[in-house]
């Protein structure tokens, strides 16, 4: 499966709104070394960097949630609410 980088990166706002609603600026890289895209989201001095290797990211291009994905932006909103 081919798709950008971009188009990615607007599926996963698509299928995990609360990036957009908790203001989290998202950005995606791929690492070659590692075969995964990097997903960093950043709410002021809190951040949050984890990676999506290439079936989670397929399978979210097939509009499948990525369970890890989400816990971890869980918890990154769950942080940011109790500052």
């Amino acid at each position: 499966m081919s798709y950008s980088l971009l188009s990615l990166k607007d599926k996963i706002l698509e299928m995990y709104p609360e990036i957009e609603k908790h203001k989290l600026i998202p950005s995606l890289t791929f690492d070659e070394e590692k075969n995964a895209y990097i997903l960093k989201l950043v709410h002021g001095s809190h951040q949050l960097t984890t990676h999506l290797d290439k079936a989670d990211a397929d399978a979210c291009m097939d509009g499948h949630k990525c369970v890890y994905l989400g816990v971890q932006i869980g918890q990154l909103i769950q942080n940011l609410e109790g500052v």
